[in-house]
């Protein structure tokens, strides 16, 4: 069985950062694209960033776009998300999810994702 679980949310100032991570087990990441969402109160899930199997190409939101990076360590079968700049408006319930091998696509939307994590909770103070 594949579970994901986020750690390293929390609360920071704007224009502070934080680094997601998002440690999987019972499969590895190696051949899995990854990719991370985040769900506002009242808000739908919305895409943050996205990698492929091999971590090589990249996706970003506009919102986002210059101030987070997705990588992973397939080492340590952990995915990742660097928010630099951060902003109220990045206050939200952060996801990893996971997908198992889909060739070279980047996935951007949430149904592709076959697992996903419990969340954590990132609040950006103005």
């Amino acid at each position: 069985q594949v579970q994901l679980v986020e750690s390293g949310g929390g609360l920071v100032q704007t224009g502070g950062s934080l680094r997601l991570s998002c440690a999987v087990s019972g499969r590895t990441i190696s051949s899995y694209a990854m990719g991370w969402f985040r769900q506002a109160p009242g808000k739908e899930r919305e895409f943050v960033a996205a990698n492929n199997w091999s971590g090589g190409s990249t996706s970003y939101a506009d919102s986002v776009k210059g101030r987070f990076t997705i990588s992973r360590d397939n080492a340590k079968n952990t995915a990742y998300l660097q928010m630099n700049s951060l902003k109220p408006e990045d206050t939200a319930v952060y996801y990893c999810a996971a997908r198992g091998y889909i060739g070279w696509a980047i996935l951007t939307t949430p149904g592709p994702y076959d697992y996903w994590g419990q969340g954590t909770q990132v609040t950006v103070s103005s």
